[in-house]
């Protein structure tokens, strides 16, 4: 959870390196998050008829939207990469396959342009 409140705190910081543990443990307990959200939208009866979800997980994407966009480029630069390469997803099939890859590769142990190596720093628990 420490993860999640890290990212959410730097909701806005493009700036920098995202180690792997920080990305995943964000992806995870964002993942956590909107199911509760969907499931509460169900129970409350909030859904919008065609789809599974409502207004209270409308509302969570939206708040998330940002953090998200900002610990993903942060994971590319611990890679070496811009994160102008989100835009790779857009590529069917190939972009989102190569963008995961990049999401699970080892960042680089030195300093770059991007910063020092997270895992030099002083670490979460």
């Amino acid at each position: 959870m420490d993860w999640y409140m890290k990212v959410i705190r730097n909701y806005a910081g493009f700036s920098g390196r995202a180690r792997r543990k920080e990305y995943w443990m964000f992806v995870l307990f964002n993942f956590l998050f909107a199911v509760a959200a969907m499931v509460l939208d169900n129970v409350l009866g909030l859904t919008m008829k065609p789809m599974p979800y409502g207004a209270i997980y409308l509302i969570y994407a939206l708040a998330v939207l940002l953090p998200s966009l900002a610990v993903a480029v942060r994971r590319l630069h611990d890679v070496g990469k811009s994160g102008w390469f989100l835009l790779i997803a857009l590529i069917p099939i190939v972009g989102a396959i190569w963008l995961l890859v990049l999401f699970v590769t080892e960042g680089t142990h030195a300093t770059t342009k991007y910063g020092p190596d997270p895992k030099e720093a002083p670490a979460m628990a």
